[in-house]
């Protein structure tokens, strides 16, 4: 006999439950009783309790606030439920599946984020199967946080959304599905990985401080690197993402490289990323190298997503830079 597991459903906001207005798509409240008929299909498996965000909004407004209110939500909610199911607006999805894997990677339950390119109740929405792709992952062997997206199940860190006009929106350039889903035939292709419990744990439960502020740059010919160089002069962040050219390469410049060891005197940890969808830094070029000699860490397959999120735990709680990259470490990122 299946026990049925009870689910906790935090509705954020996002185009899954929009609906159209004078000014255009925006957050409606009754996604509830429009999926309702869905949830319904899952009945015998589990229970769902709904939570519904004040306000709702759309996920472009995402704030840090936002994100510690919903890791406090979580927090609060732990104990009482056996999963967590996050809907959520597409456009910072994978930014707060990010944010939410890294800064409670041992929380034991699954937490699976989705939402959906078109409206619920718009003809050929792909929110349903987003939604029943969601539901069916709590039937799994799986206690981490994941995107379901389009028959899809996506590990948290590592995702971006890839497109805006086809439903399968998202991915882990680097890494494949942990497993795939249809109504027929249920879950398949699986590669669910075990819990990540290293020794000594580069990432536990922390929160976020409101004012952080990372700087995300990305390397294009001209004067840019001019612009990043006086934006790092004039406005010290406590952070910098420098997403570059192919393995990591970038303009032997001497007035970047001098703000980039000016910053890492000051201990402000800069990570190198690749601007490829599936590009990873390395030492393989020789231009390279002049960003490790400033200080900068080579941060591997790590994406904007996970590198941002990343950044954000480790200035609100003063990580050390060795703690930075064995987290990128303890996710297979470097």
């Amino acid at each position: 006999m299946n026990t049925i597991r009870n689910i906790a459903v935090f509705y954020t906001g996002g185009t899954i439950g929009m609906k159209p207005t004078a000014e255009g798509l925006a957050p409606a409240t009754d996604l509830h009783d429009l999926a309702a008929p869905l949830f319904q299909e899952f009945s015998h498996q589990l229970h769902c309790d709904w939570f519904v965000s004040t306000p709702l909004i759309d996920s472009s407004s995402v704030t840090l606030e936002n994100w510690q209110h919903w890791l406090n939500w979580l927090d609060q909610q732990q104990n009482h439920y056996d999963g967590f199911l996050i809907l959520h607006g597409t456009d910072t999805l994978a930014y707060s599946a990010n944010i939410i894997a890294l800064a409670r990677p041992d929380f034991a339950k699954p937490i699976i984020l989705t939402g959906a390119l078109w409206p619920f109740s718009q003809p050929d929405s792909d929110a349903p199967l987003n939604l029943r792709t969601a539901l069916a992952a709590f039937a799994l062997s799986f206690d981490q946080t994941a995107i379901a997206f389009n028959g899809k199940l996506w590990r948290a860190v590592g995702s971006t959304k890839i497109s805006t006009q086809c439903a399968d929106g998202f991915q882990t350039p680097h890494f494949a599905p942990l497993a795939h889903w249809s109504a027929k035939k249920g879950w398949y292709n699986q590669q669910l990985p075990a819990q990540i419990k290293p020794e000594q744990p580069s990432c536990q439960a922390c929160n976020l401080h409101p004012e952080v502020k990372i700087h995300c740059f990305t390397l294009t010919p001209g004067a840019n690197i001019d612009m990043i160089t006086a934006s790092l002069n004039q406005h010290t962040p406590d952070g910098v993402v420098l997403q570059t050219y192919g393995n990591g390469n970038a303009p032997d410049n001497a007035a970047l490289l001098q703000a980039l060891k000016q910053l890492n005197k000051q201990n402000i940890p800069v990570l190198n990323i690749s601007q490829v969808l599936q590009g990873q830094v390395s030492d393989t070029y020789a231009q390279g190298q002049a960003l490790q000699s400033s200080g900068v860490i080579n941060a591997g397959q790590c994406n904007l997503e996970t590198a941002q999120a990343l950044l954000t735990l480790a200035a609100s709680n003063h990580w050390p830079r060795q703690k930075i990259i064995q987290c990128l470490q303890q996710h297979q990122l470097i």
